[in-house]
């Protein structure tokens, strides 16, 4: 799916399913609210962090999937209340980080393996 289509459909399900978008503040704390449970999980998956339940690891990583989407579609809805194509900016984003980055990464040595 490519983003402008994913733009679309979250569009569509916001203004048919969801009735009509949250406020860009309001949905600008969903988002942070959100990205604060993929945090959780990943210290949890990936970090020195356990779980306080050990059942709760039982099907983390289908969670941290669900995690990232709704990350993503909150994104998405901010995106298209703002006016930006996603498609573009992400495009720019890395011409702009290719220009800038053309050695920094490979001539880092905190990088070197």
């Amino acid at each position: 799916m490519e983003l402008s289509e994913a733009q679309r459909i979250v569009d569509n399900w916001i203004t048919t399913i969801g009735v009509k978008y949250y406020s860009e503040l309001t949905n600008t704390a969903i988002l942070m609210e959100e990205t604060g449970e993929v945090a959780r999980l990943m210290a949890r998956l990936y970090g020195e962090q356990s779980f306080k339940n050990p059942k709760d690891a039982e099907g983390a990583q289908d969670k941290l999937a669900d995690e990232f989407a709704d990350v993503l579609f909150v994104l998405i809805c901010l995106a298209n209340q703002t006016g930006v194509d996603l498609t573009d900016a992400l495009r720019k984003n890395l011409e702009k980080k290719t220009i800038r980055d053309a050695t920094r990464h490979r001539d880092n040595p905190k990088l070197k393996s």
